[in-house]
């Protein structure tokens, strides 16, 4: 933050506000870096020359709108969750409607790794109510035992999958021993680890229409013939996935929370997805990613529950629930497919996750931590799932609507058709936001469009508001 005097004498706002804006500016433009101290009330109103209840005002409404925290004798910092401005980029067709052959790509340049995350990002836990200190101390405890020490299983950590399969029989219904549970470090080495063990190189897959990207992305790397089927009110269309795609050998599918429409797949289409499986003698990959955190009664069944032909692999992951560089997912396979699992294992995970991490996440889900936090958080998202819905609200008439599902970590608001999701996207990130396209994430026909919004790291209406309106404004620029 550059040091000059307090007032500009061209500028007619008021001293606070100019102090406030010298300061928004600074840490919106990194030159006041995430988690860097800030002066104190009285040594920067030394610094500046004015009175110390001037700087105050400044500072009360930094705080309020999220760009500092106040941490008590500690002193006054900025946020980490606030994003850095990024460099406005004109694109060579800024006004086409096409999608750009990068797209798929372009959707998640914005969520750089290894730094803090950008406004609206969708997939990221609160970070901010981490239970940073138990997390620490329970790693510390494991440390000194020095059993990270040793090579770690392929399979996974014994005491991790005791507690995983344990978990999962209390909260999604799905009864497994701790052999049928397989580590991995993300999902899609899951996928890679199911591809190879069930040997499905050259098959056909269903895939829902529209879904993550990166599902597709995988499947076609492992060398998978990706089927596209149509999502609608109801979930995957099985019907249409049969009619059409009859030779497929596997079906991918997220039925809690579809992905990114957020409805939940019917009982009916649940009965016929794993009829299908069951007679063709094809597979199902259930991808659990977020079926924890729903808003309206309880958590839906996982679809592996009602499994009764073992034509489903469950997959689930800690990272989207804990937080993203732990790096741990996992598998659930049903009993006939262990052996091949685990030669496949040893395969293509090349020495597992490390055991360290995987022994402070066994303890803490063992120890109760893990199922306390999944119902603080279920609280917390609920609370600010409504922050971001109340925000949006006002732009109904300018054609978004925001779409409220029972569950889920983002938002999905509809767009007028007159109006390009893609574009608006784009616009979105060259301004800083990881906010998402509903027809990027399509991969076949055209159809409804959208954005999509996480909103688990708002931390106030005011922080909501201010972000929506600035996001706002990159759309209409």
């Amino acid at each position: 933050m550059t040091k000059s005097p307090a007032q500009d004498p061209s500028n007619a706002a008021p001293l606070h506000e100019q102090i406030y804006a010298r300061i928004r500016a600074s840490i919106r433009q990194g030159q006041l870096k995430p988690g860097q101290r800030v002066p104190s009330l009285r040594a920067f109103a030394g610094e500046l020359g004015v009175a110390r209840g001037t700087v105050q005002v400044a500072y009360e409404r930094l705080l309020g709108e999220g760009y500092l925290i106040a941490r008590g004798p500690a002193g006054t910092f900025v946020s980490e969750q606030i994003a850095p401005s990024r460099p406005h980029r004109v694109a060579a067709a800024a006004g086409s409607s096409r999608t750009p052959p990068n797209q798929e790509l372009t959707e998640f340049s914005i969520e750089t790794e290894g730094g803090i995350p950008a406004p609206l990002q969708l997939g990221l836990p609160a970070l901010d109510e981490f239970p940073r200190k138990l997390w620490t101390r329970l790693m510390a405890r494991q440390v000194r035992s020095a059993g990270s020490l040793t090579r770690p299983a392929s399979a996974g950590f014994g005491p991790l999958r005791e507690a995983l399969a344990a978990y999962l029989q209390r909260s999604r219904g799905i009864d497994a021993q701790p052999h049928q549970v397989f580590v991995v470090p993300a999902y899609t080495a899951s996928l890679a680890l199911i591809v190879d063990a069930l040997r499905l190189a050259g098959e056909s897959a269903w895939v829902e229409d529209p879904s993550y990207p990166p599902t597709a992305q995988s499947l076609r790397r492992l060398n998978l013939q990706v089927r596209n089927v149509p999502v609608d009110d109801h979930g995957l269309d099985v019907d249409f996935g049969c009619q059409h795609f009859p030779e497929a050998r596997l079906a991918v599918v997220t039925p809690s929370h579809q992905s990114p429409t957020g409805v939940a797949l019917t009982l009916q289409r649940r009965v016929e997805l794993l009829d299908w499986a069951g007679e063709r003698g094809a597979w199902i990959i259930e991808d659990d990613y977020d079926g924890e955190f729903r808003y309206r009664g309880h958590p839906l069944p996982a679809l592996k529950s009602l499994d009764t032909c073992d034509r489903v692999i469950y997959c689930g992951t800690l990272s989207k629930v804990l937080y993203p560089g732990l790096r741990l997912a996992y598998v659930v396979v049903p009993q006939s497919l262990v052996p091949t699992m685990d030669l496949a294992c040893r395969r293509t995970v090349h020495g597992g996750c490390p055991e360290l991490l995987q022994a402070v996440a066994a303890e803490f889900i063992a120890q109760g931590h893990f199922a306390r936090h999944i119902k603080r958080m279920r609280t917390l998202y609920a609370r600010r799932r409504a922050m971001l819905a109340e925000a949006l609200a006002p732009y109904k008439t300018d054609g978004f609507t925001v779409c409220l599902q029972d569950g889920g970590m983002h938002l999905l608001v509809d767009v007028r058709d007159d109006l390009d999701d893609l574009a608006m996207a784009r616009r979105a990130r060259e301004a800083g936001f990881a906010v998402h396209s509903l027809t990027a994430w399509r991969q076949g026909a055209p159809g409804r469009r959208g954005l999509m919004m996480g909103f688990t790291n708002l931390r106030s209406q005011t922080e909501a508001d201010r972000l929506v309106a600035e996001l706002m404004r990159a759309l209409k620029a």
